[in-house]
């Protein structure tokens, strides 16, 4: 699918890509690579130029606006700055997203605690979320967007906001939730947690998605042979080195007239 707005930007050029039920998946780029994109065509705030979009077998292109809320309804997303209403509480934070889907009373008191064990908060049900630490906020953004069981979820940058130790927490949580079922799509720019958990792995470059492993780094990892082309380009050849070509193979040399090891 392609994506190109009324401005001239390209969101997304010609990028094609399945996600299978109950599968992890981390969204990785620079800043403008099209991760966003993905996520606004994913929650049909914007309709690709180009190609077709579909989400458990339904093409989006096929759902006219009136019914777009219903659609997200099916959705859990997880925002970077956690979108909570600050006048009410952890439980009716949670609850509301419970209540706008025609849920009864019965039903949301008895949905709303197990949410609330689940992601830790079972003590938090009556704090506001300005009484709450960051990482106590997005547990409470994460319980919203879970607490229907959608069978997808995204989640747009949500450690982003969060020290080292508390996005561990995070990633925890959203596996737990994957292991439920739920299929996980998580765009982010944390490559200690990419690199920590080893999922499956999308990069995207300029709209287009330049790798795909089912088991990736944040960063794609060098092969010998591309670290020997990267040795013999001047501009990326650490200072002191030399390489000397020998039959097929390539050997990189010390400068010599530098010693091995110097005394300091």
């Amino acid at each position: 699918m392609s994506k190109r707005y009324s401005s001239g930007d390209v969101g997304l050029d010609q990028a094609t890509f399945a996600v299978d039920r109950s599968e992890f998946v981390f969204l990785v780029g620079a800043t403008g690579s099209g991760k966003s994109t993905v996520m606004r065509l994913l929650l049909k705030e914007v309709d690709p130029t180009e190609g077709t979009i579909r989400v458990a077998g339904h093409d989006l292109s096929e759902i006219v606006r009136k019914r777009i809320p219903y659609y997200r309804r099916n959705l859990g997303v997880v925002f970077q700055d956690f979108k909570l209403l600050p006048s009410r509480t952890v439980y009716d934070n949670v609850a509301y997203a419970l209540q706008v889907t025609g849920r009864s009373r019965k039903e949301i008191r008895a949905k709303v605690p197990d949410i609330l064990r689940l992601t830790g908060l079972s003590l938090k049900l009556h704090n506001y979320p300005d009484q709450l630490s960051g990482g106590e906020q997005q547990r409470v953004s994460i319980a919203r967007a879970f607490v229907n069981h959608p069978p997808l979820l995204l989640a747009d940058e949500p450690t982003g906001n969060l020290d080292p130790e508390t996005s561990i927490d995070i990633m925890r949580l959203l596996y737990r939730i994957n292991r439920t079922g739920t299929t996980v799509l998580v765009a982010t720019h944390d490559q200690a947690m990419v690199d920590k958990m080893r999922r499956r792995v999308l990069e995207l470059s300029e709209g287009r998605i330049i790798r795909d492993e089912a088991t990736g780094r944040y960063t794609r990892e060098e092969t010998t042979r591309e670290f020997a082309q990267r040795m013999r380009s001047p501009s990326t050849r650490p200072p002191g080195i030399d390489v000397e070509p020998v039959g097929d193979e390539e050997h990189l040399l010390q400068d010599p007239g530098r010693p091995l090891h110097e005394d300091r």
